[in-house]
């Protein structure tokens, strides 16, 4: 805080105290997860996490339309829940839709934002106990994306199908950031270039956005009822 600054010192040390216990849970979710990455490294202030890919995030729902409005909280894979609950709201709106959906996709769901060529190289799937329905097994690719007919609950599910029905999809950077760093080991590389091949990897049409918190606050601002997606 600058020396300009009129934000009242009570405010200054409840966001202090806010930010430390937002560290001290990741660290914790980081222990949970437990893999040979190591240590979870969490950033001393989300501020410098490396910006988003969006100029302007706050334009990432401009093109949101509809009279029936909701958004799908996607925090953990939960076999790929938070896609299928997005597309059942698309399919039931009846002969004359007039709906819009949005997916926040946060957490340990980020990897659904990613393509294939990241999921082997970090582990993802064993990882994350995400399996492919496709083999049974730990997933080594999205099984999300472009799956084979018949595979997933829905075909409409794919996280490809519903960006080409225009539910807008935004990925959490400070998951991004995080949980990289967290796989960086899996590929014998450093958190930075762990970052670069994850930021890469995103698939087309996905927004990242500051935080999923974030994409979710502003999507209720937008209108959005709530989904909580697992």
């Amino acid at each position: 805080m600058s020396a300009k600054s009129t934000t009242h010192p009570q405010d200054a040390s409840g966001r202090r105290a806010f930010l430390g216990q937002l560290a001290t849970t990741a660290a914790t979710t980081a222990a949970v997860l437990g893999t040979g990455a190591g240590v979870l490294a969490v950033p001393r202030s989300l501020e410098a996490l490396p910006p988003t890919q969006s100029s302007d995030p706050e334009h990432w729902l401009d093109k949101l339309s509809g009279k029936h409005r909701q958004v799908f909280d996607g925090f953990v894979p939960n076999d790929g829940f938070p896609l299928a609950f997005a597309a059942t709201f698309l399919a039931t709106q009846g002969p004359k839709p007039d709906a819009g959906a949005v997916l926040v996709l946060r957490h340990t769901a980020f990897p659904i934002a990613l393509g294939d060529a990241v999921w082997e190289k970090y582990k993802i799937g064993e990882t994350f106990k995400i399996t492919d329905p496709a083999t049974n097994a730990p997933a080594v690719r999205n099984p999300f994306l472009k799956p084979k007919p018949g595979v997933l609950l829905t075909d409409e599910m794919a996280i490809d199908r519903l960006i080409a029905k225009g539910v807008l999809v935004g990925g959490c950077n400070v998951a991004l950031n995080v949980l990289s760093g967290k796989l960086a080991g899996n590929a014998g590389v450093t958190p930075q270039v762990a970052l670069a091949d994850w930021t890469a990897a995103v698939i087309p049409g996905i927004t990242i956005i500051p935080s999923g918190v974030w994409g979710v606050n502003r999507a209720q601002e937008k209108g959005c009822t709530y989904c909580s997606g697992g």
